[in-house]
């Protein structure tokens, strides 16, 4: 039987013998990691065995590189993978971990089923409850938040969430609304944001929602960024541009001279209404930007050129106002959806 295929998408790896940084396309099935050049390639280039392996995040071995993580297999062979953002990160990370576990226990890997593990109600709607408290209005409200020397934007308190679910009579007490939090935080649409948080989403079978005030969480859709120190400068990392991230990951983009296609960490920011882009694999200065104010994005099933590259499937065009023309391939149709919605979204109202 073929193992189950878990997660996939672009990430940066460390090359094992020039120690350069690639962006490859990468598949976490139950039992391993395997690495491709090109999302299209049938082959890999390799694959990390994950029985008896390791997991370190963050890893803090390259300096400023700060969305690394390292698998280390059971024969010590070391690898190195760096995300698009701390999000994507922590996404990956939990899938290889409870991968690792899984096979340690002799287990099949199966995402947590939250109604059987919590007992929550049939008739509890997860995602409209997640509706309501995302609501501008009367909803949970999303703060800046400063804890150890970090600064945490469009997050809340685990105590908040449990206030706001009692106050609303969405449950009866503190335990009935800390069991519906906990089944939002199983389903992924509550994120931890700080360390204690995410020790709880981390500890055995079942990930514990916190009700406190000091640990931190984040709707899954939301803009939240975290400023803090980093690992070799005493200095605060400040965003580069003003606005809020709206949504961020690599996508492949096509170059205007050249028409080749290459992979791009993209960041959507509301205000002012830019995309910016970068090269995944080095620093945080970026390639370019697109302004996106008067913009038009359509998906689009050819591209000219894209065929001589081997790029089919989930595509989509950008066109700004000054009628630059912009391709970009994302990694599924769901995901060439939500970048569509985003950048339609932000067209319209940014600046």
């Amino acid at each position: 039987m073929e193992p189950q295929q878990i997660r996939d998408g672009y990430l940066v790896k460390r090359g094992t013998v020039l120690n350069s940084w690639k962006a490859l396309w990468v598949v976490l099935s139950e039992d391993g990691v395997e690495f491709y050049k090109k999302k299209t390639d049938r082959s890999p280039k390799g694959m990390i065995p994950l029985k008896g392996a390791t997991l370190i995040s963050p890893c803090q071995d390259f300096g400023k590189r700060m969305l690394v993580f390292k698998i280390t297999t059971e024969k010590k062979q070391d690898h190195f993978f760096q995300a698009s953002h701390v999000e994507e990160r922590e996404c990956w990370v939990k899938d290889i971990k409870r991968a690792i576990t899984c096979l340690q226990g002799g287990r099949k890997f199966a995402r947590k089923s939250t109604r059987r593990s919590i007992r929550l109600p049939e008739k509890i709607n997860l995602t409209e409850l997640y509706t309501l408290m995302k609501d501008q209005d009367d909803g949970v409200k999303e703060l800046k938040l400063e804890q150890e020397n970090r600064v945490f934007n469009h997050c809340f308190t685990g105590a908040t969430v449990v206030e706001w679910l009692v106050s609303k009579e969405k449950a009866r007490n503190r335990p009935e609304a800390l069991m519906l939090a906990t089944g939002l935080l199983n389903e992924g649409f509550l994120q931890p944001a700080g360390d204690l948080s995410k020790e709880g989403a981390e500890s055995g079978e079942q990930s514990a929602f916190l009700d406190q005030t000091i640990a931190l969480y984040y709707f899954a859709d939301s803009g939240f960024f975290c400023e803090g120190y980093s690992s070799d400068e005493d200095v605060l990392l400040k965003e580069e541009f003003r606005g809020n991230i709206v949504k961020q990951g690599c996508l492949l983009k096509q170059g205007h001279k050249r028409k080749n296609w290459k992979v791009r960490k993209f960041i959507l920011r509301d205000d002012p209404a830019y995309m910016h882009y970068y090269d995944p694999t080095k620093g945080d200065d970026p390639l370019g930007s697109i302004h996106l104010r008067g913009s038009v994005v359509t998906a689009v099933e050819y591209v000219p050129d894209a065929k001589k590259y081997d790029i089919d499937g989930d595509l989509f065009e950008i066109i700004t106002s000054d009628e630059t023309h912009y391709f970009l391939q994302a990694a599924t149709v769901e995901e060439r959806k939500e970048w569509i919605q985003a950048i339609q979204a932000v067209s319209k109202s940014g600046k």
